[in-house]
């Protein structure tokens, strides 16, 4: 595509539906497909989606950004410490193929809230009013990268939202289309 910004939300939601369908490919196989998913019609309280499953409700944020790329953060909606076991979902995707290489997680443990967003700071619009600055987003927070935890796949992260037992060695719950080897740890993100 020679100008991806101009349909950013096209990809939004090419990546919105690769997530769902992993997770639900992943309970089918492995839950007796116990996965339920809805969508806000409005996007006032930060969330894209609502996943249930294992007695567990989650209120999830989607980010997403090229596996390789240098975001050091990504904003998050304040809506997000009010919902049920609120947190941000961030993909890193292959630029190439648009396969998801892997996630970021920030949240807490199923049924737990959003961890605090009291030290991060305000977040900033991207562009520039008429008088030069950039102004305050004031329902968003900038949470850096340091503070999300590195998922390798989806049967991890389906581990993390819901509480299911996560076996590392279950080659079926890998990504189906990616090829997770040479990730780097968490560490040196």
């Amino acid at each position: 595509m020679s100008n991806p910004s101009a349909d950013s939300v096209y990809r939004e939601r090419l990546f919105e539906h690769q997530l769902i369908w992993e997770l639900m490919r992943y309970a089918w196989r492995h839950d007796n497909a116990g996965l339920e998913v809805s969508q806000p019609a409005i996007d006032r309280s930060g969330h894209d989606l609502v996943l249930e499953a294992r007695g567990v409700t989650r209120h999830v944020q989607l980010k997403t950004s090229w596996a390789d790329g240098k975001a050091r953060g990504q904003n998050v909606h304040l809506g997000l410490v009010g919902k049920p076991s609120g947190c941000v979902v961030w993909m890193r995707v292959d630029e190439t193929d648009m396969t998801c290489q892997s996630f970021l997680f920030f949240g807490g443990a199923p049924r737990e809230p959003l961890p605090s967003l009291e030290a991060c700071r305000v977040a900033k619009h991207t562009r520039k009013n008429g008088s030069g600055t950039k102004g305050e987003r004031p329902n968003l927070r900038t949470v850096p990268r340091t503070r999300f935890r590195f998922v390798a796949d989806v049967a991890e992260l389906y581990a993390t939202l819901f509480g299911s037992t996560y076996n590392p060695n279950d080659a079926s719950a890998n990504i189906s289309t990616a090829v997770l080897s040479g990730i780097e740890p968490a560490a040196t993100l």
